[in-house]
């Protein structure tokens, strides 16, 4: 509406200064065409006038005759623009600066082209007798009468013109006041006819975006506005119809997890009891037999680490997942999932590292699912190390803790930074996992980590490792804004950290060097061997 009211008045300003400028110049050579032939008839009586009174009479009664001819011409013709007042001047020789009438004051730039044998005139202002004045048009013009130097001027009263010009000017400012109001108003009934019908199908749109599939715009006759209604509502019918069918089968899909993982238990806790009693007389049994009851008892433990998994995501989904929140030392979790992967790290004979801080790092959170999280990345990480050492690091800030977990092995392509996120993914399908895992591990860590209001991510580079970093918040409602610690690919850094193992060549069975304090630290294979012996 702006927009138009400022767009109308420049161009009802430019329409009326250029009207107005074409009607002035239309009347003003309209008045000096009527005075350039009024001043050619005025000239022929004055001659004829001053040459017929003879040279008797004296030259103030020769001028006086003169321009009484005129002012009786003038009073007689029935046209306005024909109306003057004559004034006769003799400008040089005998008698110079005589005039009739001797009121009438010339302008003497006016004179000076007169006396040049020139046709001439000028807009001024002339003093009447009583003193007052008014706006005129002056046209002067040299005479071939027996006086010599004389010269006529025609004195024409532009009052009338004025005036006219003063009305025009108002009707078109009043013109234009009309017009730009009339546009304003015709631009408001057709916003209100096209933008409101907009701004209404905006509004339903956001309000079926935020979840409410039962928004529709309202269908109003047949006109454009109509039909795209019918459009917008057709489609929201059917997003609406796939939102419920997608919606169904999920519920379906979770409950029938749900519902597998707990009837399975039952038959699972029967198998286990029966593989138990097997291998409680694993010695009376031939080498074939002993085997394959090793083979189901870590099948067993892989199928009750699965259903757990199974349980644990569909809670997820469900959106019944909470936490057990309690302030904690975010080093005791790493600890005790150090205590349950140390034997895959001997197994492997992969060294780990820990740079722990020495003073407490409280937080608050749940010690079980940060502890499952940190879990799943170290078995990872020794899992995928190809028997490079790994290395923890945890740091913190005022707003939050992380933790950073590094290995030098087989690494991540790009576009795999996302994909190690999800379920049952594996970049290598004939990969074997030595720890057993699911394949829900990385995809429950970021659902616990997004439980507590925190992030998990990866990064890394093919054959040169991966690194993926944990970042909880020191209190899950408050969140954080910056991490303590950066995400950096291995390869990527531009000096070793110090938690990283200063000669990553050297011998791996060489026992690592860590400080007292921090214990967390991998046996070598000969440790592992005498703690067996």
């Amino acid at each position: 509406m702006g927009t138009v009211l400022i767009v109308s008045t420049i161009v009802m300003l430019v329409l009326g200064f250029a009207m107005a400028s074409v009607v002035t110049q239309r009347i003003t050579q309209s008045k000096l065409d009527a005075a350039s032939v009024e001043i050619e008839r005025a000239r022929v009586v004055v001659e004829e006038q001053i040459n017929s009174t003879g040279s008797a009479s004296s030259l103030q009664v020769r001028l006086n005759s003169a321009r009484a001819a005129l002012t009786q011409r003038s009073q007689g013709s029935s046209e306005a623009a024909n109306v003057y007042d004559p004034v006769l001047l003799v400008s040089g020789g005998p008698g110079a600066g005589t005039s009739s009438p001797e009121s009438y004051s010339i302008p003497e730039k006016l004179q000076q082209y007169v006396a040049d044998g020139n046709v001439a005139y000028q807009f001024s202002s002339v003093e009447r007798t009583d003193r007052s004045t008014y706006s005129a048009l002056i046209i002067g013009t040299p005479t071939n009468a027996e006086l010599r130097n004389l010269e006529l001027y025609l004195v024409m009263n532009t009052d009338n013109e004025a005036s006219t010009l003063a009305l025009m000017r108002g009707l078109i400012a009043s013109a234009a006041m009309i017009v730009i109001v009339l546009l304003v108003g015709i631009a408001w009934l057709a916003s209100q006819q096209i933008v409101a019908p907009v701004r209404s199908a905006s509004r339903t749109a956001e309000r079926f975006a935020s979840g409410h599939l039962r928004e529709r715009m309202p269908v109003d006759g047949e006109d454009e506005m109509a039909v795209l209604a019918l459009s917008f509502n057709n489609m929201a019918d059917k997003i609406s119809e796939q939102i419920n069918h997608l919606e169904e089968y999920g519920d379906l899909q979770r409950q029938f997890t749900s519902d597998v993982s707990h009837e399975l238990r039952t038959p699972l806790t029967t198998v286990r009891m029966a593989a138990d009693m097997i291998a409680a007389n694993e010695e009376d049994l031939d080498p074939v037999t002993q085997r394959a009851s090793q083979l189901m008892t870590r099948e067993l433990d892989r199928f009750e680490a699965l259903l757990a998994d199974l349980l644990e995501i569909s809670r997820h989904d469900a959106g019944v997942a909470d936490l057990a929140l309690a302030t904690i030392d975010a080093k005791t979790p790493i600890e005790s999932a150090w205590a349950q992967t140390r034997h895959l790290a001997e197994e492997l004979d992969v060294n780990v590292t820990f740079d722990l801080p020495d003073e407490p790092v409280e937080l608050e959170g749940d010690s079980r699912r940060i502890e499952r999280i940190v879990r799943n990345l170290i078995a990872n990480a020794i899992d995928h190390s190809e028997g490079n050492p790994v290395a923890v690091c945890l740091r913190a800030n005022d707003e939050a803790v992380a933790i950073t977990v590094t290995d030098g092995g087989v690494g991540l392509k790009p576009g795999q930074e996302e994909l190690v996120f999800n379920r049952f993914w594996r970049a290598d399908k004939s990969r074997k996992r030595h720890s057993g895992g699911t394949g829900l591990g990385l995809a429950i860590a970021r659902e616990d980590a997004v439980l507590h209001h925190g992030q998990l991510d990866a990064a890394g580079q093919p054959g040169v490792g991966a690194q993926f970093r944990l970042v909880l918040p020191r209190h899950p409602e408050q969140g954080y804004t910056t991490a303590p610690l950066p995400l950096v690919a291995p390869g990527e850094q531009e000096a070793t950290p110090a938690h990283v193992e200063e000669d990553a060549s050297a011998d791996k069975d060489a026992p690592s060097v860590q400080p007292a304090e921090r214990p967390l630290v991998a046996r070598t294979k000969e440790e592992a061997a005498d703690a067996r012996d």
